[in-house]
């Protein structure tokens, strides 16, 4: 489950470097054949690797073991030693892509917009659902059962309990949803520091209300940190997009396309673990599937709405 990011600087990355084994594959997709001749693996990874940064929605003791097979997957298929750099912030991923010292990345739906915008991070692929589609979670605000609370209007006057600030379905969603309800100034809005610790603070008693995504819930709930039968949900977001994977501005389209492709050629059981955590079960074959900038616009809309900067992640 997603949980607290605190500001700081690229500075701040822990960086894990696994070397993988030395060998081409990958099998001939549209991704290659609209590759320029000559795009191949030595193409790709001109010294012999590439870095990949992930956003740290977990702690990195977690993250690590559980992006190992996806790393181990994609240097086999090109041919490279793979850099796994988990980032201490948004804003450390973004500088560090902005700074040339990530040539992939994953972001959080929100911090992609920015991703883009400023380090021209572009959207290659994200992790494909059971049914082979691209995988979604969803935003939720959580009460006790018994509450008051019903509906979005009913916050006003209680207490509200949010991720952290450039969270997008802990802060931005469900804020735009207190704007559109009309009661945004009327709700005592609290940052908890995280999804997992906005859970808490629920369980705790310590607001009336609390946001909680769909990745949370589902986690919650496996470890027994949760008691669904106890909560009611009184508001649910619109279906949002998983965390693209992103080629930096220092890759060349031809690699990109070539990273791309072997991104698609990796076998579910690599990303099985990260989907413990985004809550998404891939499919018998194929562990990610094609995305855009494109794909991304209501993010893009949404922080031109709200007004958003990287001043507030």
């Amino acid at each position: 489950m997603r949980t607290s990011r605190t500001l700081g600087t690229a500075a701040g990355v822990l960086s894990l470097a696994l070397t993988l084994a030395a060998c081409a594959g990958g099998s001939t997709t549209d991704a290659t054949r609209d590759a320029a001749p000559g795009a191949d693996n030595a193409q790709v990874c001109p010294d012999g690797s590439l870095t990949l940064g992930v956003e740290p929605y977990e702690d990195p003791s977690t993250l690590i073991p559980a992006y190992q097979a996806l790393v181990d997957g994609l240097g086999e298929q090109l041919g490279c030693t793979i850099e796994l750099q988990i980032s201490d912030t948004y804003v450390a991923e973004i500088l560090a892509m902005q700074n040339g010292e990530l040539d992939l990345g994953q972001f959080g739906p929100l911090g992609f917009v920015f991703a883009h915008q400023q380090a021209g991070a572009t959207a290659l692929a994200s992790f494909a659902d059971e049914n082979g589609e691209a995988s979604s979670y969803t935003g939720g605000i959580w009460v006790p059962r018994g509450s008051p609370i019903e509906t979005l209007d009913d916050l006003d006057g209680h207490t509200l309990a949010l991720s952290e600030p450039g969270s997008t379905s802990g802060d931005a969603v469900p804020r735009k949803a207190l704007i559109d309800a009309g009661v945004e100034d009327e709700v005592d809005t609290q940052y908890a520091g995280g999804h997992t610790e906005a859970l808490q603070a629920l369980v705790n008693g310590q607001v009336d209300a609390a946001e909680i995504n769909s990745q949370t819930l589902a986690s919650a709930i496996a470890e027994g940190a949760f008691d669904e039968s106890q909560f009611v949900q009184v508001w649910e977001s619109e279906p949002i997009l998983n965390d693209p994977i992103t080629a930096g501005p220092n890759l060349t389209p031809q690699a990109a396309r070539r990273i791309r492709e072997a991104l698609l050629s990796l076998p579910a059981d690599t990303v099985a673990e990260i989907g413990k955590y985004l809550d998404f079960t891939p499919p018998a074959e194929g562990a990610m599937v094609a995305v855009s900038d494109d794909d991304y616009e209501p993010l893009f809309d949404l922080a031109e709405t709200l007004g958003l900067t990287t001043d507030d992640l």
